[in-house]
């Protein structure tokens, strides 16, 4: 029962990594398209971009910490 238990929450995890995983590629893109179309504000852009790219991450750090607690 307990291997069942553990056996769902990886298949949990696992499906719940999907998301930031799309959010990441999404913020990586348009941030690459905002460079392209503006190189002077390339900058700007960077830096909200890892701003995204941290709190979309702590939400699959957030999944990862739920998984070893279930």
């Amino acid at each position: 029962m307990e291997a069942l238990k553990g056996a769902i929450a990886l298949i949990g995890y696992g499906l719940a990594a999907i998301g930031p995983g799309v959010g990441i590629g999404i913020i990586a893109g348009n941030a690459v398209q905002a460079m392209a179309r503006q190189p002077e504000a390339a900058g700007m852009v960077r830096t909200t971009m890892f701003l995204g790219i941290a709190f979309t991450e702590a939400l699959a750090l957030i999944g990862f910490v739920l998984f070893f607690l279930a």
